[in-house]
């Protein structure tokens, strides 16, 4: 996988400022947060490389929370914030994943925030 990321601003609409992020030659647009602004661009790669401007390395566990944070939005429509995110994940995956202390290990900006831009979703409600 190449680290061909970089970013360029786009302003398509004044209200809305959007920039232009190129991974490994594919231009893909995103919110001012860093946000997909077409949830279908999302990929594996896109992900690992959002990770990577991070200093994040993406293990087993972080593929598992995001990969539960894009069936979430599947199955309702937008993005979990953390309550519901410690609620369902102790249903869903069990005990330790509810944990807000390893969340956090995980997804040190904020596992809700964080994991859905990592996932590709939007920014969950909530969220500042």
């Amino acid at each position: 996988m190449t680290n061909n990321v970089k970013y360029e601003k786009k302003h398509p609409n004044p209200n809305r400022e959007t920039q232009m992020i190129v991974i490994n030659g594919r231009e893909i647009e995103t919110d001012a947060e860093g946000y997909l602004a077409r949830l279908d661009d999302w990929s594996e790669d896109i992900a690992s490389q959002l990770a990577q401007q991070d200093n994040l390395p993406l293990t087993e566990d972080h593929w598992t929370l995001l990969n539960w944070i894009r069936a979430y939005y599947q199955e309702n429509g937008t993005a979990p914030n953390l309550r519901i995110m410690q609620k369902l994940l102790k249903e869903d995956l069990g005990e330790e994943w509810s944990d807000k202390k390893r969340l956090f290990e995980l997804f040190p900006y904020g596992p809700a925030k964080q994991g859905a831009r990592y996932a590709g979703m939007p920014k969950p409600t909530g969220c500042v």
